[in-house]
C-alpha cells in the first residue's frame, strides 16, 4: 500500500509517500481502508521534533491523527465492529496515523460515522471537535446563561467551539477576521469583534468580563494575562497553547486543554452532525499526495482553513 512516511525529523521536505507494507491488526484492533484524514498542527510538531519529549514515535513514521474510513479487517478480542462499517476517530498520537492507504486503529477510539456528510470531510471531526468539546465541557464546565469569549473563533476548534457553546445556551463574543464572520454568526456568535486591542488595559472588549474566556491562539505571557483580565471573579480561562497564571484572590481558574481520545465524546458530535445541530467545516480537500505542500502552507500560516487529505482512489 501507499503512505506518507518520514525517517527523521525535520522540516517538511522528510516527508515521504511511499510503498509500505500493510499492516495486520493485533488484538483488539481493526484495520480501516482510509477515506481521509486531516492536517492538525500537532502533526507537524511531532514531524519537526518539538513534541519528542511528549510523543515518543517509532521511525519510519506515519502522520495523521484523524482518520475516516471503512473497517477491511477486524482482528481478535474486537466486538461490535464488523467489515464494512464506517468509523471515524482520532488516533494514539505516537502510533502510525491515517496519511496512508490503511491504517490499524485500537478499535476502542472509533465510532460510527456521520450519516449525513461525505465519509471523508467527517475526518475534519475528531482532533477539532473533541478540543472544542473538552475545553468547554470539561474544563470550562460552561452552563445556559453564561457568557463566554472564544478569541481566535475563526479555526477550526473555534467554528466548533462556537456551535456548541450557542447550542449550550452561552452567550457568545467571537474574534475572528472578516473573512470567517458570516459562518460564526451562521453559528450562532452572538457578538463578533475582528481583534483584541491589548494596548489598554484591561483590553477593552464589548460584553467583558465573561465567565469563560476560551483563548485558541498563540499569546504572550502579557496577553495571556490581559485575557485573564477579561474574566469574572471565579470564572475560567482555558487555552489550547498556554493556561496563564492563576488568580486565587479572584478565584479565576486558568487550565490548558490537552485534547484525548474519547469515542463516547465522539458520538455525541456525530449525533449532533447527523440532527443537523453541529455543522462539519471544510475550507478545502487535497490528495495525500500533497501532504508535504500542506505542511508547508502551515508552517508559512497559509492554510485556509481545516485540511483533509485524501488517498488516491478514495
Amino acid at each position: 500500500m501507499k503512505a506518507v512516511t518520514y525517517h527523521r525529523y525535520g522540516d517538511s521536505d522528510v516527508l515521504r509517500y511511499e510503498e509500505v507494507l500493510q499492516p495486520t491488526p493485533a488484538p483488539g484492533q481493526v484495520l480501516v481502508r482510509v477515506a481521509a484524514t486531516s492536517f492538525n498542527p500537532v502533526d507537524a510538531g511531532i514531524r519537526g521534533g518539538y513534541l519528542s519529549d511528549v510523543y515518543d514515535i517509532t521511525f519510519p513514521h506515519t502522520p495523521g491523527i484523524d482518520v475516516a474510513g471503512t473497517i477491511a479487517e477486524v482482528g481478535a478480542d474486537v466486538s461490535g465492529w464488523h467489515i464494512g462499517d464506517t468509523v471515524v476517530g482520532l488516533l494514539p498520537l505516537d502510533g502510525d496515523g491515517a496519511a496512508a492507504e490503511y491504517v490499524r486503529a485500537p478499535a476502542e477510539v472509533l465510532t460510527a460515522a456521520p450519516r449525513t456528510v461525505a465519509l471523508a470531510d467527517s475526518a475534519a471531526l475528531p482532533t477539532v471537535g473533541l478540543t472544542a468539546w473538552q475545553a468547554l465541557f470539561e474544563v470550562a464546565e460552561l452552563t445556559a446563561g453564561q457568557t463566554i469569549l472564544i478569541n481566535g473563533a475563526g479555526g477550526a476548534v473555534g467554528g466548533y467551539a462556537v456551535q456548541l457553546a450557542k447550542r449550550a445556551g452561552a452567550i457568545v463574543t467571537a474574534t475572528a477576521s472578516a473573512r470567517s464572520a458570516s459562518r460564526l454568526r451562521r453559528y450562532g456568535a452572538d457578538r463578533i469583534i475582528d481583534r483584541i486591542d491589548y494596548a489598554s488595559t484591561p483590553p477593552a472588549v464589548a460584553g467583558a468580563p465573561f465567565d469563560v474566556v476560551l483563548n485558541l491562539v498563540s499569546t504572550t505571557a502579557a496577553d495571556t494575562e490581559a485575557l485573564i483580565g477579561l474574566v469574572v471573579d471565579g470564572g475560567v480561562h482555558v487555552g489550547t497553547m498556554a493556561s496563564g497564571p492563576e488568580h486565587p484572590a479572584r478565584g479565576v481558574r486558568t487550565q490548558r486543554v490537552f485534547v484525548r481520545s474519547d469515542a463516547a465524546q465522539l458520538a455525541g458530535l456525530v449525533h449532533r452532525v447527523d440532527t443537523g445541530t453541529l455543522a462539519i467545516e471544510v475550507a478545502d480537500r487535497r490528495p495525500l499526495t500533497d501532504v508535504a505542500a500542506v505542511h508547508d502552507d502551515s508552517d508559512a500560516d497559509r492554510l485556509p482553513g481545516k485540511t483533509i487529505l485524501v488517498p488516491p482512489g478514495s
